[in-house]
């Protein structure tokens, strides 16, 4: 079915193709390539499915299992607990720490300040005052060094 529709979808391709090419002469001819007829779909028989008889399961004689014998538990005699001696402790003498003697510390003599000299005190310098050269004006800017 699937062929059939893809077979028709390329006729209706190459008709329009063809159509656009010759000026839209068969154009009325591509509309009755649209128009697919139906056709029946054919019908599977049903097959019975097959039936396999039933085999018997063998059956598998049964084997005794073996009886463990029950061991009784071994029994263990208490035995008392063992004293031990006690121990005396030893005992270290005390021994006394060492003192050590104090050494007196040495006083060194007092230095005397040192003297800062003073320095003198300028109040009022007078400014340098350039002399005026005659024929130079006074706005005139002086070149720097």
């Amino acid at each position: 079915m699937a062929n059939s529709h893809l077979n028709s979808f390329l006729m209706i391709l190459v008709t329009v193709t063809l159509a656009s090419i010759n000026g839209g002469n068969m154009v009325s001819e591509a509309r009755n390539l649209l128009e697919v007829p139906e056709f029946p779909k054919p019908q599977v028989p049903d097959i019975p499915k097959p039936t396999l008889p039933d085999i018997p399961k063998p059956k598998l004689p049964e084997v005794p299992k073996p009886e463990v014998p029950v061991l009784p538990k071994p029994e263990i005699p208490k035995l008392p607990k063992p004293t031990l001696p006690e121990i005396p402790k030893p005992t270290f003498p005390e021994i006394p720490k060492p003192t050590i003697p104090e050494i007196p510390k040495p006083e060194l003599p007092a230095l005397p300040k040192p003297e800062v000299p003073k320095v003198p005190e300028f109040h009022d310098i007078p400014k340098p005052t350039l002399p005026t050269i005659p024929g130079l004006p006074k706005d005139l800017p002086l070149p720097h060094p």
